[in-house]
């Protein structure tokens, strides 16, 4: 089956055409007059009012409608370091999901520099004929250091999807799966097994929406990350706790809530069965999670479960927050994507997961029935009730927190939730 898989994509890859994306030409040009309006001597209008006023590119041109999607290839899925030009697949593969999800048009941009001032400066240097800045697969801890500089550097959103991306819809699942369980964000016990950017991320936003610093216990390959180790970087040091338990088997013991973002099979039957009454396992690692979920089912008949894979439950998919998140920000022309309109994208996936799910959804996933609980704690990729839910939320986040060049969209409906 898997060698079956493996030429399908490569035939997908290759056929009719070599790769997934291209351009289209969106104003006519079959006529003289429409030539010279689209080159030459009518393209210089748009030019002088662009150099008189930067903003009117985004009447003028396609910036305001453009993302350029960047790596390095240094973390490319669960591939590792492939290099910059063998991730380019993966960069084509997130232009066809923001154009497919959100109609937001993508370049794909891989960039050769070991040195990371070589690629932020990179970046900066072309950043400014697009509406936004995604940045993708690029090692921790390097990718922390690249993300803040360019958008100190940036007047336009700068978004590290693996981090961020996946902080959303991980904070999304965990809070629906909580209010199941009736336990309140402050007072969970919560176990992160991966000190990496998506780790990092969620754990962060996490203690924005409400979660008690002490309360959280992040493991990296050495354990838990406490105050007594000597040997944490800075992102580390901000979630050592003070603490005599050591291992992943410790902070398991009466934990409300596991998050993998690690990789297969690190989480045994015991640990799950140590864990408090009704716990929340988010095993993310893909393919194979940390524990199966089947496994995890068979130990704790209360387990509320989520994976990364599509074939189980509760996927936790960064495409549900990403194309959106962008849509939103792009749409009220913003200047960042800050917390704000992060935690706006939160409560619009969350509120979506509460309406009552369409026949055509259900349909779409072979399922008799749909609705919020143990099973559905998580919005489907292909509910087309995202555009109403998330990016009118983002846009109004990023009105009310100062972000925004422009006001609420006309086309907009506010977001059914606020």
């Amino acid at each position: 089956m898997f060698e079956d898989l493996k030429q399908e994509s490569l035939n997908y890859h290759e056929f009719p055409t070599p790769g997934k994306i291209a351009t289209h030409v969106t104003k006519p040009c079959t006529t003289q007059r429409e030539l010279a309006l689209a080159y030459t001597p009518g393209v210089a209008e748009p030019v002088r009012a662009i150099e008189t006023n930067a903003d009117e590119a985004y009447r003028y041109t396609g910036k305001g409608n453009l993302v350029a999607v960047i790596t390095d290839g240094t973390a490319v899925l669960g591939l590792g370091n492939v290099g910059s030009l063998a991730g380019k697949p993966v960069m084509e593969g997130k232009a066809v999901l923001f154009k497919r999800f959100a109609d937001i048009d993508v370049y794909d941009i891989e960039v050769e520099a070991d040195n990371t001032a070589d690629f932020i400066d990179t970046v900066a240097r072309i950043a400014g004929g697009f509406g936004g800045i995604n940045l993708e697969d690029i090692a921790a801890p390097r990718c922390f250091e690249i993300e803040q500089a360019l958008m100190e550097r940036l007047d336009i959103p700068v978004f590290h999807d693996d981090q961020h991306g996946t902080a959303v819809i991980i904070c999304t699942g965990l809070l629906n799966a909580l209010e199941i369980k009736g336990k309140p964000l402050s007072e969970a016990r919560i176990v992160c097994l991966g000190a990496g950017a998506a780790g990092l991320a969620s754990m962060r936003l996490l203690k924005v929406l409400g979660a008690s610093p002490e309360n959280i216990f992040m493991i990296d390959r050495k354990g838990i990350i406490r105050t007594s180790r000597e040997d944490l970087n800075t992102h580390k040091q901000e979630f050592a706790v003070d603490t005599e338990l050591e291992t992943l088997a410790d902070a398991m013991r009466d934990a409300d809530v596991f998050i993998g973002v690690s990789g297969p099979n690190l989480v045994s039957e015991a640990m799950i069965r140590s864990m408090a009454e009704q716990p929340v396992v988010f095993a993310l690692s893909n393919p194979d999670p940390e524990i199966n979920p089947a496994v995890a089912h068979r130990v704790r008949e209360d387990v509320i479960m989520a994976t990364g894979r599509s074939d189980y439950p509760n996927q936790v998919n960064n495409v549900l927050g990403f194309p959106f998140i962008f849509r939103g920000a792009l749409d009220v022309r913003a200047r960042a994507i800050n917390e704000a309109m992060l935690m706006a994208a939160v409560e619009g996936l969350r509120a979506l997961t509460h309406e009552p799910v369409p026949a055509e959804i259900t349909a779409a996933y072979r399922k008799d029935h749909m609705s919020f609980g143990p099973d559905y704690i998580i919005p489907t990729p292909f509910d087309p009730r995202l555009m109403d839910f998330v990016p009118p939320a983002v846009a109004q986040a990023a009105i009310d927190s100062g972000v925004a060049r422009s006001g609420f969209p006309k086309h907009y409906k506010p977001a059914p939730h606020l």
